[in-house]
């Protein structure tokens, strides 16, 4: 029988990544699509994704499919000619990473989802039939450049605080559940004018201008391909960049940047910055911005306190850990739990 998951260890797989001569590629696409058996559409996947040496994180739902990958390149033809054998699939356009390592993933994790992105939208006329229409990096340019037109970030604030579009708007929440009946409230008074939705790689902001649409908006657009595949297509015919700073993204790199704009800040010392990271005490494990500087000076920690604790041998450490309920200690990007818990290190 077929083993259809991962036995070995993260730190061993981690390891056999990076001693890995082979280039890989990123890549990230999406489809809303009806998936009769989510569970049986996964498992021939897993089969043949890890034939040919993939990792990454891939959701599957009734709703549709939703991956972020990365595939060795003597396989990417091989991997494509696969995808393209799932009908609903066949031609699909694929996001290739912009500033990529290639030590983006270093398991193959396939999991079946209720929906490809939590929307917590309960209306049961709701649909992803009708939806915004595309635009593409030059149509984006110069929509950006009418007056009736609104600019709305669909991602969150994390996501935002590194890099935007010029005049966008955050929905200032925490999760996409939360933004989409914002995003209506907040362009209620907006509803003759051009609306462009955007996100990373085009599944979010694409659901949300389907809500859009279905709240009554007349004018929505998306970007296709989402801030990946603009950047991709603003070099490839030398647009100017209207996107500005770093871009994040779901995996080991936590960023690719698009332009040489650094627009957030160390959240240590204000300093500009926008290299995230994650706490490298384990019992806390923040994701935060941290400069160079900070980062040498605590030991890759949020705080002295976490500082303290990482230097503590490994099994006093575990010790710590065990029995603690974190908290806000935890991984954890929300806006709403960052702040304070920033705020807290820093003394104020």
């Amino acid at each position: 029988m077929a083993v259809l998951h991962n036995r070995v260890s993260q730190a061993e797989l981690k390891k056999r990544l990076y001693e890995e001569t082979e280039k890989r590629t990123t890549i990230s696409f999406y489809q809303y699509f009806t998936i009769t058996d989510p569970a049986n559409f996964r498992d021939e996947m897993y089969t043949a994704l890890n034939a040919l040496n993939v990792f990454g994180r891939i959701y599957v739902a009734h709703e549709g499919m939703n991956a972020q990958i990365s595939v060795p390149d003597s396989n990417v033809d091989a991997f494509r000619n696969y995808l393209y054998t799932i009908e609903p699939l066949k031609d699909l356009r694929l996001n290739i990473a912009v500033d990529d390592d290639g030590k983006s993933f270093w398991v193959l994790k396939i999991k079946v989802r209720e929906k490809i992105v939590a929307d917590g939208i309960t209306d049961a006329t709701f649909t992803m039939e009708n939806k915004g229409r595309y635009v593409n990096a030059q149509q984006m340019n110069q929509l950006l450049q009418q007056n009736d037109t609104i600019v709305i970030d669909m991602r969150n604030h994390y996501e935002y605080e590194v890099g935007h579009f010029e005049s966008a708007i955050e929905i200032p929440s925490d999760t996409f559940r939360e933004q989409l009946p914002m995003a209506v409230d907040m362009m209620k008074e907006n509803k003759d004018k051009n609306i462009i939705m955007y996100c990373t790689g085009g599944i979010r902001c694409e659901k949300a201008s389907a809500y859009m649409l279905h709240s009554g908006f007349k004018n929505v657009f998306h970007l296709e391909g989402g801030i990946i595949n603009y950047a991709k297509q603003a070099k490839e015919n030398n647009l100017p960049s209207k996107f500005i700073g770093k871009n994040f993204v779901f995996d080991d790199r936590l960023g690719e940047r698009i332009t040489e704009d650094i627009i957030a800040k160390c959240h240590q010392c204000g300093h500009p910055a926008d290299t995230h990271t994650n706490c490298k005490n384990d019992g806390c494990h923040l994701l935060f911005i941290q400069c160079e500087a900070c980062a040498a000076t605590y030991n890759g920690c949020c705080s002295s306190e976490c500082q303290t604790v990482y230097q503590l041998p490994e099994e006093e450490q575990k010790e710590l850990r065990k029995g603690i309920d974190k908290g806000m200690m935890v991984f954890n990007k929300s806006k709403k739990r960052l702040r304070p818990r920033l705020d807290e290190m820093n003394g104020e």
